[in-house]
């Protein structure tokens, strides 16, 4: 998968677990393939399984306000998840659905070759920053990896079911925020 067309040709016919067998669409990412940021949830909804893209349902909704509230908007970051189908009842993937789809997630990484990846939840943080991620503990801090930047925050359907916890993920939007910007001047150098 050297190419974006090798990847969705692989991504639109896979077979790789269950979740193919009930999908309406497979929900590749969506965005700027070329940006110095990547956001990672965990996997689509309904709404999202529906129309084949990332954050369109609610949880999409709160994320492109939090977006712009640091003066960004999906059309300048790109956005993906772990897995690329629906799990049912919008579940946690599975373990095996994560494997077997992380390596689509991989090439988009590397197609893009962002300077930062923030994660959006448990799911995100455990796939790309380490196994069992604590995300209360763990949300705000940042972990670099062969250059590039990563942190994780509360998933914006959390934040739906959780009020108390869009204070901390606020200051961790303030966070990425700041990151971006320096990793920008540095560029600018």
């Amino acid at each position: 998968m050297k190419t974006w067309e090798e990847l969705e040709e692989k991504c639109l016919a896979c077979h790789g677990c269950r979740l193919c067998e009930r999908r309406n669409n497979v929900v590749i990412g969506v965005g700027n393939r070329n940006t110095d940021i990547m956001f990672v949830g965990e996997g689509p909804g309904e709404q999202e399984d529906l129309k084949g893209e990332p954050f369109v349902g609610p949880a999409g909704n709160l994320l492109d306000k939090m977006l712009a509230a640091i003066e960004l908007d999906r059309k300048k970051v790109y956005i993906a998840n772990v897995v690329k189908c629906r799990p049912p009842g919008n579940r946690n993937p599975a373990e095996d659905e994560q494997r077997a789809c992380i390596n689509y997630l991989r090439r988009q990484y590397l197609l893009i070759r962002p300077k930062i990846v923030v994660c959006l939840g448990k799911i995100a943080a455990s796939a790309l920053i380490e196994p069992n991620f604590p995300i209360t503990r763990g949300h705000g801090v940042w972990y670099e990896k062969k250059g590039c930047f990563f942190i994780a925050t509360y998933h914006p359907s959390a934040l739906l079911r959780d009020e108390s916890k869009k204070y901390p993920a606020w200051e961790d939007f303030k966070k990425i925020k700041q990151k971006l910007d320096e990793v920008r001047r540095t560029d600018e150098k």
